[in-house]
């Protein structure tokens, strides 16, 4: 047999182990879902049970899934309420490292919802409709509902939230935080939740390893809330929310979460925010240039300015140059005209103390000039 055939062999019995693996009977309860092996990032394989789009509308199913499983994708169902201890038996989320329940329609997490899920270490539930309120008689607001996360790495929350809990929302995430113990939580996204303020400055205070907070595409005015007690913070994105400007305050604050006062290193972004020209080439962008804080695509940043009733963007960078070139020509220009005006004045001064001065200086120039022709008849002499 040729080199090209024991290739192909070869190849082709590695693709059928791959597919047996991948054809795993995930069981009568998960009809219709995905289980075995895949491979991620290129190389690395993990046992995924993959229920996407298979109008679910209970999670009994978990309860049997394969013991292997090491993520669990149950994306586009419709679940309004979550019950306690969705994977039933603690055996059988030994291995779960990953939770990916986005688009179900969640409306209610009940406080022991997620049981026997010490090692997962992501919780995606992006765009659902989860309500942190009071509803009749009952209380949507379950501070604990994720306590059970205790080496909860990553929390992926965009667009999680009904869209009228704007403001119970920033009430509450710091109840939640507080009493879920995600003392290993290092990234945490809060995009698109309608937050206005965070009236609870500390909202993040509870979370001691956080390094990363997405609030991106969100309402939030400015910098409201406390980021002094976040020792490990490293990225804070604040994209596209409602800052018109960032104060004194706010910047210093930001300064003092950078070198030489903290050992790493602040990443910012605040790109696509309605920042008005005049505050921001006035404050923000000399901020910018001394700052050692990292800005995000700092040489886009946009701002602000009406005029005639028409809003217009401008470049940041290019408008605070050019107001710089502006200032440093009409200082040139007004020192051209200072020193002519001092020449001037010394002129006509001159002339009108002509008769003084030739009083005064004439004997003195005649005593230089007498010296002088004496050193010339010595040195004639000699």
């Amino acid at each position: 047999m040729s080199a090209k055939g024991i290739v192909f062999v070869v190849l082709t019995l590695c693709a059928s182990s791959v597919f047996s693996r991948m054809t795993y009977d995930c069981g009568e309860k998960l009809l219709g879902c995905f289980c075995g092996n895949i491979y991620l990032d290129g190389s690395e394989t993990k046992y995924v049970v993959n229920c996407t789009n298979q109008g679910f509308t209970n999670v009994d199913m978990l309860t049997d899934i394969p013991i292997e499983t090491e993520m669990l994708v149950f994306v586009g169902n419709n679940i309004p309420t979550l019950p306690w201890n969705i994977f039933g038996d603690m055996n059988k989320s030994v291995n779960l490292k990953e939770i990916d329940m986005s688009n179900n329609n969640i409306m209610e997490i009940k406080g022991k919802a997620y049981h026997h899920v010490s090692t997962v270490e992501t919780l995606i539930l992006n765009h659902n409709n989860l309500t942190i309120s009071n509803k009749g008689d009952e209380n949507y607001h379950h501070p604990r509902m994720f306590s059970n996360f205790v080496n909860l790495k990553a929390l992926h929350l965009t667009n999680a939230f009904a869209d009228n809990t704007g403001d119970d929302l920033a009430d509450d995430l710091h109840d939640i935080f507080m009493n879920s113990g995600l003392d290993k939580l290092y990234k945490l996204h809060l995009e698109q939740n309608e937050i206005k303020s965070f009236r609870d400055q500390n909202v993040f205070c509870d979370l001691p390893n956080i390094r990363d907070i997405y609030l991106a595409d969100n309402y939030i005015p400015g910098l409201n809330f406390n980021i002094s007690c976040l020792k490990k913070l490293r990225f804070l994105d604040l994209e596209h929310n409602n800052i018109t400007k960032l104060s004194q305050r706010e910047l210093e604050s930001l300064d003092w979460m950078a070198p030489p006062h903290v050992e790493g290193t602040l990443t910012i972004d605040i790109r696509r925010n309605p920042l008005k020209c005049d505050p921001a080439t006035k404050t923000l962008y000399g901020w910018m240039q001394r700052t050692n804080v990292t800005i995000r695509g700092k040489e886009s940043i946009q701002c602000h300015s009406a005029k005639f009733g028409t809003n217009h963007l401008i470049n940041l960078k290019t408008l605070a140059e050019g107001k710089h070139a502006t200032v440093s020509k009409g200082v040139t220009v007004l020192l051209v005209i200072l020193v002519l005006v001092l020449i001037s004045l010394i002129s006509a001064y001159v002339y009108l103390s002509k008769d003084k001065l030739k009083n005064k200086l004439g004997p003195i120039l005649d005593k230089v000039t007498r010296k002088v022709q004496y050193t010339t008849i010595e040195s004639q002499a000699v």
